[in-house]
């Protein structure tokens, strides 16, 4: 047995890897790339992960089965991780919700991601990935999780993608033998784009307390037709006002039914997650100004969209995540100028800060260190 290998695998070893001593003498690539010479999951830093199963549920998402190092510390149904893999190079960053149980046995994630056509990383992913491939993913992260105690009644509300974190608190559910009542309500094209729908009617059969509320929006052969409503509300569960919802979709689902929830008086029973930002942007004729990037030299004129927009329409591949400003993926300096968040409307004064350009849009001249 080699040295080496005695190293690493004894309680001694771990502990040298783990110093700071270790680091000093693997001086100038650091512990990590040397160990990881022998395990490539092995970090002290970074949580990782390899890729072990690939399923192409329907022709436009991929569902990658992924089997963590050590770091992970797992998560809640409902929560978001940050994926990164490494594309021609650069290694680019999105925000994808676990679509598996948080007590699944194995211990292992399922990230189901819907292709966009306009996409960098989706559509890569889905042509290439493959199992043995290995990649990044952060902490779980959001506030988008059912509460302990669970309430007695609770309604998931989901279209398109949106329905992997609701899928993940239904899984969740019935592996803790919930015996409150579950009505899911998802929207989808047809009954070909719904991701999950053999075991969502495998679920259906199996829980009594579980119902499954299908809509299609370009088909008539769902138990509901079109797009959602106040009918639609009542047709899922009479008694909506009395449940818990969990809502995760496109834009447009998603301002319904605020409207709904906020006309009836029982928007406090709402909890949302949203993988869209609204679009918010001043007209061209009022924007004002010059946006410099600083760090690669380009400039553009104020058009009222986000600093992320303007700089991805000039050319430039900033790093970002979710769009929404939650991850923190997109975190730049600006150096310069007023800033407006495109949510809030609160106005950034301040030079040298940190803002986030997918949610900033620029009040006049900016320069921002991209």
């Amino acid at each position: 047995m080699s040295r080496m290998k005695v190293l690493t695998s004894s309680r001694m070893g771990r502990r040298f890897l783990d110093s700071s001593f270790a680091a000093a003498l693997a001086t100038p690539h650091g512990v990590d790339r040397y160990v990881e010479m022998l395990d490539p999951l092995w970090s002290r830093t970074e949580t990782r992960a390899e890729v072990t199963d690939v399923e192409r549920k329907t022709a436009d998402s991929v569902t990658l089965t992924l089997r963590p190092n050590a770091s992970w510390a797992g998560f809640k149904a409902g929560q978001f991780v940050k994926l990164s893999v490494e594309i021609d190079g650069i290694r680019r960053t999105r925000c994808y919700s676990p679509a598996n149980s948080q007590f699944r046995r194995d211990g292992r994630i399922e990230l189901t991601i819907k292709v966009d056509p306009k996409g960098l990383v989706s559509p890569w992913l889905l042509a290439n990935a493959t199992p043995g491939m290995l990649v990044q993913i952060s902490p779980a992260q959001g506030d988008f999780h059912i509460p302990l105690p669970h309430p007695r009644s609770i309604l998931l509300i989901s279209g398109g993608s949106g329905i992997t974190p609701v899928m993940s608190m239904l899984r969740t559910l019935t592996d803790r033998a919930y015996i409150g009542k579950v009505t899911f309500l998802h929207y989808a094209f047809t009954e070909d784009d719904v991701i999950y729908r053999d075991e969502l009617a495998e679920i259906e059969a199996k829980y009594e307390g579980v119902r499954i509320i299908r809509a299609y929006t370009n088909a008539d052969n769902g138990d509901l037709q079109g797009f959602f409503s106040k009918e639609h509300l009542v047709a899922a569960d009479k008694h909506y006002a009395e449940a818990e919802t969990f809502l995760c979709g496109p834009m447009p689902l998603m301002d319904s039914v605020r409207a709904v929830f906020e006309a009836e008086g029982i928007s406090d029973r709402l909890h949302l997650e949203q993988f869209a930002a609204p679009t918010r942007t001043v007209p061209t004729d009022e924007a004002t100004g010059e946006l410099v990037f600083a760090a690669s030299g380009a400039k553009a004129d104020n058009n009222g969209q986000t600093i992320l927009e303007q700089a991805e329409a000039a050319g430039l591949n900033p790093d970002y995540g979710c769009r929404i400003g939650i991850c923190n993926a997109c975190v730049s300096t600006k150096l310069t100028g007023i800033t407006r968040n495109v949510l809030t409307g609160d106005i950034n004064t301040d030079n040298d800060v940190n803002i986030k350009p997918c949610i900033s849009a620029p009040c006049g001249d900016v320069s921002i260190d991209l």
